[in-house]
């Protein structure tokens, strides 16, 4: 069985989605219908943006997005066995899976994109990856420091988990992380703290839209960020990426739980990003990259 994933926010480029537009009838009519939808044009930001405009959530996650939905339905040569997306990259599987109209996700995603940048000005915060340290260790640490807001993220492999929180915050669990003997901590390159209470006025602002939208039964089962075990119940769904922004991503139970289940190989569309979090995780199962360079 074939698992289909998508990767989130972080591995945004200048150029972006360019050959795809190139190459395939289908990219030029996604990117332009893309466009119409919302107003202006993600493909010239894309295409031709600075780093620094890549880099804005409220483009950075549209770019994301566009470039992993357009990848598949250019690239694909079967429709998935089970989907599941990292993050922002939830909204792209649900799209591939039929739960979400192409329309209606990219108005979601804009709709996330938005509401996270106004979180993220509220309150100087941001995420940073944790390398090869135990991540029940971290989620003690963070949950030690009572005056500022610093909480695991996500669990990505068993060797990074990635915490988010208010930039003192981040600050004192660096400290209290290395005196425990973590020796590996990279901030990355997001515009907030993303999957941390910070984010909940944007979750109570993006529920209303998620509440408003049609979910559709899925083609196949979905594999959420929030439980990491499979749906094709479009309430249940909803509900699961209403409560998404706030709660971790357990990236590494959805591989185990999607091998668990029969996924012998797994395909990821758009930057290569969840291919080697994949590899780590499930050393022995086959994963491959679409789109990535596209």
């Amino acid at each position: 069985m074939k698992g289909f994933v998508f990767p989130g926010q972080g591995s945004q480029r200048t150029g972006m989605g360019k050959a795809l537009f190139d190459n395939y009838e289908e990219a030029k009519d996604l990117f332009s219908k893309a466009d119409d939808i919302l107003g202006f044009s993600i493909s010239k930001i894309m295409f031709e943006g600075d780093e620094e405009q890549l880099k804005q959530t409220k483009y950075t996650q549209l770019a994301m997005f566009m470039h992993g939905f357009v990848s598949y339905r250019c690239l694909a040569s079967s429709l998935p066995d089970m989907v599941a997306g990292h993050s922002l990259g939830e909204y792209t599987a649900l799209a591939a899976a039929g739960a979400l109209s192409f329309e209606d996700a990219l108005l979601l995603v804009e709709k996330r994109a938005s509401a996270m940048q106004k979180a993220c000005e509220r309150q100087e915060s941001g995420m940073a990856a944790v390398l090869k340290f135990d991540k029940d260790m971290i989620k003690e640490i963070c949950s030690a420091i009572k005056d500022e807001v610093v909480v695991p993220a996500n669990y990505n492999s068993p060797q990074q988990t990635v915490i988010s929180g208010s930039l003192k915050g981040l600050e004192t669990a660096y400290e209290r992380l290395r005196e425990a003997g973590a020796s590996r901590i990279m901030p990355l390159n997001v515009g907030g703290a993303f999957h941390s209470p910070l984010m909940q006025p944007a979750q109570d602002e993006l529920a209303e839209a998620i509440n408003n939208c049609n979910f559709s039964t899925p083609i196949c089962p979905v594999y959420q960020n929030v439980t990491a075990e499979p749906t094709t119940d479009p309430e249940t769904i909803r509900a699961n990426l209403v409560l998404q922004l706030t709660s971790p991503v357990r990236w590494t139970e959805t591989v185990e739980n999607m091998v668990r289940d029969g996924a012998d190989s797994f395909v990821e569309y758009g930057p290569s990003v969840l291919k080697s979090l994949i590899k780590r995780i499930v050393p022995d199962v086959a994963t491959e990259n679409s789109g990535d360079g596209m």
